[in-house]
């Protein structure tokens, strides 16, 4: 099989990595993507409020662990581990980064996200700015991270079943192994998502959650036993292997610079607040309590493996210097091996295929989940928030699915191409998503939920500079790599001190300034959406279907939820009609 086939793309060829067909891993594997087949169909949708909120019938421990599937990818489990091995100490960026993010979404978003009770994240923005015209961009904005993101989740799921599976080059004319691969996966992976919608996909999540915890974490417990690295904690023991690792690994940037490393922080952790995908797991509970608890339980089973990630780099460096080669100099170990160096490390250390295709399972099941909330969230944006609020606002129930569903295809088709040749490392082609989640769409809600004096004008003009912004260093650095006659970065300066992977620490404070001067210099919001906005800070709880629109249409608490502002704002507004009245 592998002597007739197409070589691999060299550049994405992990070296040392077993790549041929293992019967066990590769049953185990068809079996666990049967299962996620299996539990799509049992939890099938067949209205748009199981298709995209799940019906808001999901408990906390349940959506905190979809929270942990959904939210670690390929890029937790297999390009953290990754970046540390390259990077050392500056990997850890994302695990401060990423964690410190749910911290900010508990403290000043969940709870008031569920109250505001929509169904996607460019329904809030769309709705609570009163514009169609930002609805759109929003709209545009998650279908885009959606697809920037799911090209490194392709990627990893290629990488880890060329270990399983091995190489079938020449199976698809024309395509490599590795890109015979990533299609394979994203086949399955969208045939499922087009028969669940949120309701088996949260479903699914919570099971991927359990399959890939299991497989890192017993994992590096193998591992650190078998090699004589630990013995009961390898998530503290490890250290006693940093000091043979090399300064590459241990020294503070000593692979990049100090600010390099604040704005990739800066942008993951604002990025983490923006993410559709994230914040739609906030519409799928019951009560802003509910929020609030999930996204603890989700920081809870989150951390369990951002806790794990380093000393698996670490172990997995050690064994690649002893069985492979020096990791660090020239050559030095490549960007392909270092991505499956979780899966590297089980191999290398001897242990049965069988186990080491357990760790390989918890990838795939990673990058699936993943994949599954950002795609519901792309189709979601284009099915309602442009197809049913703006385009068709007649569209049956029927016609709204099947719009979402055809999304589900086209992105998965968009991102099947791109990810054939991928631009960039698994970590950083899913920072580049949180870059533009943290310029256009995070300031939105913060804003638009904590100031209610943010206005549609201020809105669409702080979105329109955050994506132009984002825009400039994605050109700068990612649009040549796909143009053979240029080379990247077209501006050295631009990359050093806007680079693309943590633009967003000069694009948010931009984008925030514009939205509030623009607000500041234009009417206010209508009386209503400030109501709304207020009473989704109230203490009274609400129903599970209730929103604070519905609490504030039926006149229910405005009093008593705003301090006496709402009869205030209604004086002030009939003194307005007089004067223009008489001005008449």
């Amino acid at each position: 099989m592998t002597g007739s086939s197409l070589l691999l793309q060299s550049d994405l060829l992990p070296e040392a990595l077993d790549i041929s067909f293992k019967l066990a891993p590769s049953i185990l594997v068809i079996a666990m993507l049967g299962l996620f087949l299996t539990i799509g169909f049992v939890f099938r949708v067949a209205d748009t409020e199981n298709m995209w909120v799940a019906g808001r019938s999901i408990g906390n421990v349940e959506n905190g662990m979809a929270i942990g599937a959904n939210w670690m990818s390929a890029a937790s489990y297999l390009g953290m581990a990754a970046s540390i091995a390259l990077a050392g100490f500056y990997g850890l960026v994302y695990v401060v980064g990423w964690t410190t993010g749910y911290f900010i979404l508990l403290i000043f978003l969940a709870a008031q996200l569920r109250r505001f009770g929509k169904y996607t994240a460019p329904d809030f923005v769309g709705d609570r700015f009163n514009s169609d015209t930002a609805r759109a961009i929003a709209a545009v904005t998650t279908f885009l991270i959606g697809f920037v993101y799911a090209i490194g989740q392709a990627k990893g799921m290629a990488l880890v079943g060329l270990y399983i599976f091995g190489d079938y080059g020449g199976l698809i004319p024309g395509l490599d192994g590795y890109q015979v691969m990533v299609v394979a996966m994203m086949v399955v992976t969208v045939g499922y998502l087009t028969l669940s919608g949120m309701l088996g996909a949260t479903k699914n999540q919570a099971v991927q959650y359990v399959i890939l915890i299991l497989a890192f974490v017993v994992g590096l417990f193998v591992v650190g036993y078998t090699n004589g690295y630990s013995t009961v904690l390898p998530q503290l023991e490890y250290g006693m292997l940093i000091s043979e690792l090399g300064s590459e690994f241990s020294e503070p940037f000593a692979s990049s610079s100090y600010y390099l490393w604040v704005a990739t922080t800066f942008s993951l952790i604002v990025g983490t607040c923006g993410l559709p995908h994230v914040l739609v797991r906030f519409y799928t509970v019951e009560s802003e309590r509910t929020a609030r608890w999930s996204t603890v339980w989700g920081l809870f089973f989150i951390c369990i493996l951002y806790w794990s990630a380093p000393a698996f780099a670490a172990f997995g460096t050690d064994l690649y210097t002893q069985n492979v080669g020096a990791t660090y100099g020239d050559p030095g170990m490549t960007s392909a091996a270092s991505e499956v160096i979780v899966v590297l490390a089980a191999q290398l250390s001897g242990l049965p295929d069988w186990f080491v295709g357990i760790v390989a399972a918890g990838g795939i099941a990673a990058a699936i989940a993943t994949v599954a909330g950002l795609f519901i969230a792309g189709s979601s944006a284009i099915s309602h928030d442009i197809y049913t609020n703006i385009i068709n606002e007649d569209a049956t129930q029927r016609q709204q699915i099947l719009v979402g569903r055809l999304s589900i295809v086209a992105l998965g088709a968009l991102t099947t191409l791109a990810a054939l040749n991928p631009a960039s490392s698994i970590a950083a082609l899913v920072g580049y998503a949180f870059s533009l989640a943290g310029s256009v769409l995070f300031p939105m809600f913060f804003l638009g939920m904590w100031w209610e004096n943010a206005n549609r004008q201020g809105a669409l003009a702080g979105m329109t500079t955050g994506l132009t912004l984002w825009s400039i260093p994605m050109i700068n650095q990612i649009v040549p790599t796909y143009i053979g006659s240029l080379e990247a970065p077209l501006s050295a300066g631009l990359a050093q001190w806007m680079p693309a992977i943590g633009s967003a620490l000069i694009t948010l404070p931009v984008v925030f300034a514009v939205t509030i001067v623009v607000s500041m210099a234009t009417d206010e919001p209508s009386l209503e959406t400030k109501r709304i906005v207020r009473q989704c800070h109230s203490p009274e709880p609400m129903g599970q279907q209730e929103t604070a629109e519905d609490v504030v249409a039926d006149g229910g608490e405005e009093m008593a939820t705003d301090g006496g502002r709402a009869a205030d704002d209604a004086a002030a507004d009939a003194d307005r009609a007089d004067d223009a009245a008489t001005e008449e």
